[in-house]
């Protein structure tokens, strides 16, 4: 795996405290604010099997050393469904395809 690749994969934890690897799908902004799509990836790194996907907030910060950094903060539920309406509604016409189309539709 190249360091491009492994940058874009990210590990977090559920509210449960297990642990998820999370791919970096795209960042976008809504209301001046900056946030993240992530979709969960197996063990191996392929798209989990229940496809989910997590929206967070980008926030800007410096690490020990003085490097800017990103942190992910998580959303509100009521604010979560915004957010993926307005990144599903931005990108659905793009040439990629649909990020939140139901991979069990057939294309």
């Amino acid at each position: 795996m190249s360091e491009d690749e492994r940058m874009d994969v990210i590990e977090g934890t559920d509210a449960d405290g297990n642990r998820l690897m999370l791919s970096v799908e795209r960042y976008f902004f809504y209301n001046g604010e900056e946030y993240v799509l992530l979709r969960a990836l197996d063990e191996d790194n392929t798209p989990a099997p229940d496809d989910s996907l997590y929206v967070m907030r980008v926030v800007l910060t410096k690490d020990a050393e003085g490097e800017e950094v990103e942190d992910f903060l998580p959303v509100e539920e009521d604010l979560m469904e915004s957010l993926i309406q307005t990144v599903s509604a931005k990108y659905v016409d793009h040439e990629e395809h649909d990020l939140l189309q139901d991979t069990d539709d057939p294309v």
